[in-house]
């Protein structure tokens, strides 16, 4: 009976196991590419309907003016629809912009003037 028991025991608690690592969400990976004449110095995203923006992706990089960036977001979270935000440097004629798209239909964002 002690045998029967503890099969149980550790059949409940496999199944626990799997349910949390299934439940997890998957990382948000995309390209960033910056089709602008400027550098881009910061690029901030955060799920529509959050009212602040998470910290910036780029961090004390800059994604230089045609190039491109491969980003993860591994914020744990299980939505697709995003705000951007986009800062360039000083010296750049652009204002900082900002778009909303669904990051999980897209291989690739291009940032356009």
């Amino acid at each position: 009976m002690i045998f029967r028991i503890n099969t149980v025991v550790a059949a409940a608690a496999t199944f626990c196991l799997v349910s949390t690592f299934s439940a997890q969400a998957e990382d948000l990976v995309f390209t960033l590419k910056n089709g602008t004449n400027s550098d881009l110095s910061e690029f901030y995203t955060s799920p529509i309907g959050v009212n602040e923006w998470e910290e910036d992706i780029l961090g004390q990089d800059v994604l230089s003016a045609g190039e491109s960036v491969r980003i993860t977001i591994a914020d744990g979270r299980s939505v697709c629809e995003y705000d951007m935000r986009f800062e360039f440097t000083e010296d750049s004629d652009l204002d900082t912009t900002t778009d909303k798209a669904n990051l999980c239909e897209l291989g690739e964002y291009t940032i356009t003037e």
